[in-house]
This record gives C-alpha cells, structure tokens and sequence, in this order.
C-alpha cells in the first residue's frame, strides 16, 4: 500500500486558496492509500480540509481538533490533524496527548482502516514545535511509541504512525521511537529527506528545525512473524503551476508487507 504524511500549512500565508487546489492536485498525482495530515483547517467533523481533500479524491476521512500549532486570534476555525483513507474508517479515538504545559491537550487520531486484508490501525499526530518545548515534545514521542506498540493494535497487518515530528532523525527521543520501528525515509528514501527545507520559499520554522527532515511515516509489523518492508519513499509537494502546496515537502512511501500466522493455542 502506499501511504503519505503531510503538514499542509492550514490556511496561513495569504494564498492559502490556491495553496488547497495544489495540495490536492499533489494527493492526487501521489495516489496514497492512507494520508496523515496535519494543520488542517476545519470547524467541524463535516466542515473541514480533510473532508474537503477526501470528497473530491473519493476518499474517506477524519478530522480532529485541537492540534497544533493554535490558529491566530479572531481566525475562523480551529487547526487539526486529518486522516484520508482509500477504504472506510472502522473506528476511531481521539487519544489525549501529554500537553500539560498547555490550556487545552492536543490529540491524536487512532483509527482503524478496513484495509481488504484485515484491521489497519493507524495513528496521526503533529507534536510541539515551539522553542524550549523539548521536555514536552519527548514525552509525546513516548507516548506516541507506547500507543504504537499497544497489543491491542497487534494483528495481520503493520501499525501506521503518520506525523510530523518537529525534530530531527537523529535527535535522541526519535531514535527511541525508531529503534522498535520502521522509518520509512531511513528504510529506502534517497538523500536527506529534507520535509522542512530553505528550498521551499514558504518554509516557516524555528532555525533549529530548518534543512532537517521532521516528518514521518514510520511502521512496525502486527506481528512478528509478519515481515514489513518499505520498498520506495520520496518526497512530494513540488510547485504546481508556480504556488508551493505548504511549508512542508510530503513523505509518501510503498510498505509491502505479509500476513503472518495467528499464535497457536495450547490449551
């Protein structure tokens, strides 16, 4: 299956409409599967860009608020994370992240994706950005691993963790989270993989986080005798007719991955 990440960069700057039309446009040409999103505008469950995005691709969607980063004051809606899916979306938990620090907690979406072979559980998130946010950011990533690894999302298929990070691969609270999962850019994309790049003329971040790949699409087999492999992944999100779709490049990825054999029972 082919799956993608992205930042989207709600509706900042002052040509967020043609911005929406590339965004889509880029979606389109990629042809993921299943889409992680994140700063997505939306007032609603049924009035938002992941619904939009999903209706015009013949997708299905999710929408969910808050996220980060907040929207400016007087702004007319909220910024959330979205998810896009070929097939429909069995289930889904907004999970509560740890943002103390913060007057409202951001979320998580874990969905469940009817995926023809069996549940596809997935989770998509967007963690703290903001200077001095270390302390906070590595304990979403903690818990980010924790609901990655839960038993209950164990099953034929892998375990989907779509998000922007905000911080480097080799910062030491991301190699935590990959030391037990597939990242798939380090797995098989080209170069850098640079999603927060001085190439893009809309980049808009701390000077910590610029030239450095902060966007993932990281996997871990449902079982473990279920073998996962990340045959390509590369970055979208290139200009269509002259107007970059965000801040932010796309990682889409290909996972091929097989069903393993259920436990047998002794009893």
């Amino acid at each position: 299956m082919r799956v993608m990440t992205w930042n989207i960069w709600w509706r900042f700057g002052d040509r967020w409409r043609e911005r929406y039309d590339a965004v889509l446009a880029t979606i389109a040409a990629a042809g993921p599967d299943v889409v992680g999103l994140q700063e997505v505008w939306g007032t609603g469950p049924d009035a938002n860009d992941a619904r939009r995005l999903a209706d015009a691709l013949g997708m299905h969607a999710v929408f969910a608020a808050p996220s980060l980063p907040a929207p400016p004051d007087g702004a007319d809606g909220e910024v959330g994370v979205g998810l896009l899916s070929r097939w429909p979306v069995a289930a889904v938990d907004l999970h509560r992240m740890p943002s103390g620090h913060r007057a409202e907690e951001i979320v998580t979406i874990a969905a469940v994706v009817e995926h023809p072979a069996g549940p596809l559980p997935v989770l998509v998130s967007c963690l703290d950005w903001e200077p001095g946010s270390d302390g906070p950011r590595r304990a979403q990533l903690r818990e980010l691993g924790r609901l990655l690894h839960d038993p209950s999302r164990d099953g034929d298929l892998p375990v989907l963790l779509l998000g922007d990070f905000n911080v480097g691969p080799d910062r030491p609270e991301l190699v935590e989270l990959t030391r037990t999962a597939v990242d798939a850019w380090a797995a098989a994309g080209t170069g850098d993989g640079r999603t927060m790049s001085t190439t893009n003329p809309f980049a808009s971040a701390g000077p910590w986080q610029f030239d450095q790949r902060i966007d993932y699409v990281i996997a871990r087999p449902g079982r473990p005798d279920a073998p996962l492999r990340v045959e390509r992944a590369e970055l979208a999100g290139a200009p269509v007719d002259g107007v970059y779709p965000s801040d932010h490049y796309a990682v889409v990825a290909d996972l091929a991955f097989e069903r393993g054999e259920p436990a047998s029972s002794t009893g």
